[in-house]
């Protein structure tokens, strides 16, 4: 059932302090509607706030682990977004217990509280008979949110960008200190990146009935790169001269288990499991009009907005077009 966005809208935002989670705020907040941000650590979410006016953006302390607290986030709202997604584990933070378990509690409490609609965010790749477990716990939480809430939508990015992500400032941070570049099974796998704003928009029409219920779709930019290509993209963007230097997957798996130990490893095994399938969007998503384009969505180019955040990266920074 589509959502009225609009002053007396209550929308509970589950893992919105996040990377796509800001943008979704920045998005729901310009429609007037109220926002509760359900968050493990409240206390570090006061940049959410002067993206809406006075009182319209409140954080809950919340865990996905607890169902009493996954449901007192939720009491009033009249729809809910789960966010929440990691992309390594470290912890009590687990692949199963947030994507799967935690995905399955959102569902059961938006339910429970009769809300009007509900979106929730997974990833192409999401597959029951993966490798990784990264995209096996994507999919059970995709059954699983089915189950308890049938009008769901479901959202599907490939690698997301924006200003703060994690794919083209981690290799344009490699590039400033390393020889090279690696390219995994050299390289081959392709991707859609897709824009952070525009996983955002796609949200916001999931509330208001632009998205079909009940369906999962699928979201990609407007190019399918290869992981070789996206990282010539990376050094002709931070005018840094590296070499590629194509690894082997058993090479890349040893270098994996090594960085394991390491508070925030820059690869793991994990990751190497999904760079075993393209990550595009699905030609049964297209047929069926699944896609970005489909909400009316214009995709935004890796062109056109990430030489802006990465000019950092280049040897003399923001000034280096004008003195090179």
């Amino acid at each position: 059932m589509p959502v009225d966005l609009n002053s007396s809208t209550l929308i509970t935002i589950y893992g919105g302090s996040g990377f796509i989670g800001r943008y979704v705020v920045r998005a729901l907040a310009k429609t007037g509607c109220r926002m509760r941000i359900a968050v493990r650590r409240p206390d570090l979410t006061g940049y959410l706030q002067p993206m809406g006016g006075v009182g319209q953006i409140n954080a809950v302390q919340t865990n996905l682990r607890d169902m009493d607290s996954v449901r007192r986030a939720a009491q009033g709202a009249d729809a809910v977004i789960n966010l929440v997604g990691i992309l390594f584990q470290r912890g009590k933070q687990k692949f199963t217990v947030l994507q799967a378990e935690g995905a399955a509690r959102v569902a059961e409490v938006a339910a429970e509280i009769g809300a009007g609609s509900m979106v929730h965010l997974s990833a192409i790749g999401a597959d029951p008979t993966s490798k990784s477990l990264y995209a096996r716990s994507k999919a059970a939480g995709e059954d699983a949110v089915m189950k308890a809430f049938p009008e769901a939508v479901v959202l599907r990015p490939s690698i997301v960008f924006g200003p703060e992500d994690d794919f083209f400032n981690r290799f344009a941070a490699m590039a400033r200190i390393s020889p090279f570049l690696p390219l995994i099974g050299g390289g081959e796998t392709r991707f859609q990146p897709v824009y952070v704003g525009d996983v955002a928009k796609a949200v916001v029409a999931g509330l208001e009935g632009e998205a079909k219920s009940g369906k999962t779709y699928e979201l990609g930019g407007p190019e399918i790169l290869s992981f070789k290509e996206l990282m010539e993209f990376v050094l002709e963007t931070t005018q840094r001269n590296r070499l590629l230097l194509p690894l082997p997957v058993w090479l890349a798996k040893v270098q994996a288990v090594l960085f394991s130990i390491l508070p925030k490893p820059p690869i793991t095994l994990d990751q190497i499991y999904l760079l075993d399938r393209d990550n595009v969007v699905g030609e049964a998503a297209i047929a069926q009009q699944r896609t970005l384009t489909a909400l009316g969505i214009e995709p935004v180019a890796i062109e056109t907005a990430v030489p802006s955040y990465l000019e950092r990266f280049r040897p003399k920074g923001q000034f280096s077009k004008r003195f090179a």
